[in-house]
């Protein structure tokens, strides 16, 4: 007589066994027809236990944003000044995409709940006011000074979660089908290349040069040209434009 047996399932975790009730029952019943008192009885526990995870019915449907507002968050916090910020705001922007894709599944659910329900989308919307007001209190930080630097921050801001949830959509309309990260970078370059820094490009400051003396004499040594220069640049650029402030070309 054998001994062996299958091992016994291991049960998920509370908080993951509650989304996945609520999930079955939003799809069988529909979200307004559902109550906290069916999600706790298919997920087989108390009221106490949904609320100590979800302060209502609503977080159930969005279990994984605080985590990624959190992590988001302390992303930024720990951005440097060597760190271009524009640049850095995207990345943090990517966090959310990371978050999407781990679960195609669930979150093309949510997204089709999220367009039947108007309470859900409300809620949804608020969520990423949270996003939004995250990334521009990281760049007022690094505008500060500027007399722009507020309005700066708000709308690049503003401008990269358009261009993500834009990319993000799409992604999901099409029921979590294609290269989401390609969609999403494609749609943030945009914004980089918009508001972010050159990252090879040269430029020359304006230069101011005497006359020639007469003779043909060389220039007095105060007579010199300031060339400003991306330290990434080609080169064969930096010469180029070299030449070009000193009339060689």
């Amino acid at each position: 007589m054998s001994s062996s047996s299958a091992a016994p399932t291991a049960k998920p975790p509370i908080r993951d066994a509650l989304v996945a009730a609520a999930f079955r029952l939003f799809l069988e019943r529909g979200y307004e027809q559902t109550t906290v008192d069916d999600i706790v009885a298919l997920a087989g526990v108390g009221r106490r236990s949904f609320f100590r995870y979800f302060p209502s019915k609503e977080d159930v449907v969005f279990p994984d944003h605080e985590r990624c507002l959190a992590d988001m968050t302390a992303f930024l916090a720990t951005g440097g000044p060597e760190h271009e910020p524009v640049r850095r705001v995207c990345d943090a922007a990517r966090l959310v995409l990371r978050m999407y894709a781990e679960n195609p599944t669930f979150s093309v659910q949510r997204y089709r709940l999220t367009r039947q329900v108007p309470g859900l989308r409300a809620y949804e919307l608020s969520v990423v006011w949270r996003y939004e007001r995250a990334l521009a209190e990281y760049l007022r930080g690094r505008f500060a000074g500027r007399p722009d630097g507020t309005l700066r921050a708000d709308v690049i801001a503003a401008a990269v979660v358009a261009a993500h949830n834009n990319a993000l959509r799409s992604w999901l309309r099409s029921d979590g089908e294609g290269d989401a990260d390609a969609a999403v970078d494609q749609a943030l370059g945009h914004v980089q290349r918009t508001f972010g820094r050159p990252t090879a490009e040269t430029w020359a400051a304006p230069v101011r040069t005497a006359p020639e003396p007469a003779g043909g004499q060389p220039a007095e040594p105060d007579d010199v040209v300031v060339l400003v220069t991306r330290r990434d640049a080609p080169l064969w650029r930096v010469v180029q434009e070299l030449e070009t402030a000193l009339g060689r070309t």
